[in-house]
């Protein structure tokens, strides 16, 4: 059975990030077809970038930067959770993409997302970066508004037809995570 991390791409204080993904989570978990873990970046220590070699060399140096490559390897597809700053994904999220490569290549990635227009901006930016670490990603994605799905802009209350939405996006990702699977 193939493994999907459900990544959540936010580290802020107070974030609705980890709310999100643990609705995400929990109807993964319930959909079934692949094993799904919950994988929170505040857990990994990641400092801002600081291995001296390009990751696409595969060289690394730190024990910090060891231990996220073994556990990125360790999955075959990600549903990445991120928030939109600033038009874009999170710094937390890019800098741990940008941590390691070869570990993200040929596995699949679908996106939930949440903000002031739904996180589309973010997820506009992690589909050029998903492609450049040659992941395939899925069509179908999640959007969460902040003055839609959120009361008070910060308690996470989804509307109904997001759990449809979702089922297409673990389909997908389900579906591409285990064709991937046979080339790598």
């Amino acid at each position: 059975m193939i493994k999907i991390a459900i990544i959540i791409g936010s580290t802020r204080p107070n974030r609705v990030g980890e709310h999100v993904a643990k609705w995400v989570f929990e109807h993964a978990k319930a959909k079934g077809g692949a094993e799904f873990e919950l994988v929170d970046l505040r857990d990994q220590n990641l400092p801002l970038l600081d291995e001296p070699i390009s990751p696409s060399q595969g060289k690394y140096e730190n024990e910090h930067t060891k231990n996220w490559a073994k556990k990125i390897a360790g999955f075959d597809g990600f549903i990445f959770v991120t928030p939109e700053y600033n038009h874009s994904t999170s710094g937390a999220l890019k800098n741990a993409l940008d941590f390691v490569y070869a570990e993200w290549n040929n596995k699949v990635a679908g996106f939930v997302s949440y903000g002031a227009a739904g996180g589309a901006r973010a997820v506009e930016h992690l589909r050029g970066i998903a492609t450049e670490l040659q992941m395939a990603h899925v069509r179908s994605q999640v959007m969460f508004y902040l003055d839609q799905d959120f009361e008070n802009y910060s308690v996470f209350k989804p509307r109904g037809q997001h759990s449809k939405t979702l089922e297409g996006v673990i389909d997908q990702v389900v579906l591409w995570g285990n064709a991937m699977k046979s080339i790598r």
